[in-house]
Formats: structure tokens, sequence, C-alpha cells
């Protein structure tokens, strides 16, 4: 019991002390400083691989446009191509496909017969 009071008074003392206080807080800062510039370099790194992953995608495209093209040309070219151009313009998406229409009727619903 003895000791709990001992330590008790001297936390009281500690928070009324300003010297305590002022290390605490220069502690905290500096704490706070280390996180921070800590962060900056994480910061800085991931706009570095950014960067690069902006340069990297922007070679791709610029290839997958390159390899679009001569798969085009070759198809016009040849007059039996492998795959016809009508078909790989469908299959990039630059031509909507028409859906076949189905058989019109007369404007009446066909009716389907069942036999029991």
């Amino acid at each position: 019991m003895e000791l709990g009071k001992k330590a008790v008074e001297f936390a009281n003392r500690a928070a009324s002390n300003d010297t305590v206080v002022n290390v605490f807080l220069v502690g905290a800062f500096a704490g706070l400083t280390v996180r921070s510039f800590n962060q900056q370099r994480h910061i800085e790194m991931l706009e570095s691989q950014r960067d690069s992953l902006v340069k990297s995608n922007k070679s791709m495209r610029q290839t997958i446009w390159d390899w679009k093209q001569k798969l085009y040309a070759d198809a016009e070219a040849d007059k039996k191509p492998v795959v016809p151009l009508s078909k790989l313009k469908s299959i990039y998406g630059e031509v909507a496909l028409v859906p076949q229409s189905a058989e019109k009727t007369d404007g009446k619903a066909s009716a389907t017969k069942i036999m029991i």
C-alpha cells in the first residue's frame, strides 16, 4: 500500500512538473516527425512506381494498337484471309453486330399448340 501511494505521489509531481510535460511533448512531436518522413518517402516511391506504370501502359496500348492495325491490314490484303476483316472488327467491338431478326408474322403472336 505504501508503494502505491509513493507511485501516485510521484506521478502527480511529474504531471505538475513543466519539464516532464515538455519532454513528453517533444518526444511525441519527434515520433510524429519520423512517421511523417517515412510516409513521405513511401508516397514518393509510390508516385515513381505510378509514373513507371503509366509509361508502361502507354507503351503496351501503342503496341496493341499497332498489332491490331497490322491484323486489319493483313486481313484486307489477303484474298482469302484466315479471319475475315468483318470478324476481326466484331471481335474488337468496332462494328456492332446486327442481330438476326426473327421471322415476321402478321402482327399476331404465334400460338403454341398443346396436346394433352
